[in-house]
């Protein structure tokens, strides 16, 4: 995939991330959803999809701290899903699946959104300098384990000078990484940990 030419899916996530920033006052965000934003932070982006194929729609929630001071500050994934009597419950909870806002270098923000495939969902990251850099992180459904686990990261790089001599590389489990839940995942510190 190249880095210099965004795919379709990429500029329609990144549309759609411009579109969600800043659209969800707390008037417009759902009732049940209001306790999970906390005072001093936005709805970054919010999506509904039936990711884990049962028929109901699972909500993904991203706020981050209205701060702009502390743009380290985590970016929180909270990720419901619904009862067959239609409640909404927390699935699973992330501080540290998404880069900050000052993570992407000179290229600023580096999140980018999230693509959404049966089963599962992908966070996109694109930054750097003269060394431009993405990061794809995938979650999918396990059925076996009932929960939310990294299936796979994706990484390019290249120089702005030399774009045709990228470099790229795919991880997998459990070759590159064990049993890693959503909730437990780390962007800094992945590669090499979980349970085999």
């Amino acid at each position: 995939m190249s880095l210099l030419r965004p795919t379709l899916s990429r500029m329609a996530a990144l549309l759609a991330l411009l579109l969600a920033t800043g659209s969800y006052a707390a008037e417009t965000l759902p009732a049940e959803l209001r306790p999970f934003v906390q005072k001093g932070y936005s709805v970054l982006s919010l999506d509904e999809v039936d990711l884990n194929r049962d028929g109901r729609k699972e909500t993904v929630l991203v706020v981050e701290a209205d701060d702009t001071t502390n743009d380290e500050g985590p970016r929180s994934l909270l990720l419901f899903s619904r009862t067959p009597a239609g409640k909404l419950t927390l699935a699973s909870r992330n501080d540290k699946a998404i880069l900050c806002r000052r993570c992407g270098g000179i290229f600023g923000d580096p999140y980018e959104g999230m693509n959404f495939q049966a089963g599962g969902f992908t966070l996109l990251h694109y930054g750097g300098s003269n060394w431009r850099w993405r990061l794809d992180i995938r979650f999918a459904w396990s059925r076996r384990d009932q929960t939310w686990q990294l299936v796979e990261v994706d990484t390019e790089s290249f120089h702005t000078s030399d774009p045709d001599n990228g470099k790229s590389r795919r991880y997998r489990p459990p070759r590159d990484f064990g049993l890693i839940n959503l909730a437990g995942f780390d962007y800094e510190n992945w590669e090499g940990r979980g349970k085999r």
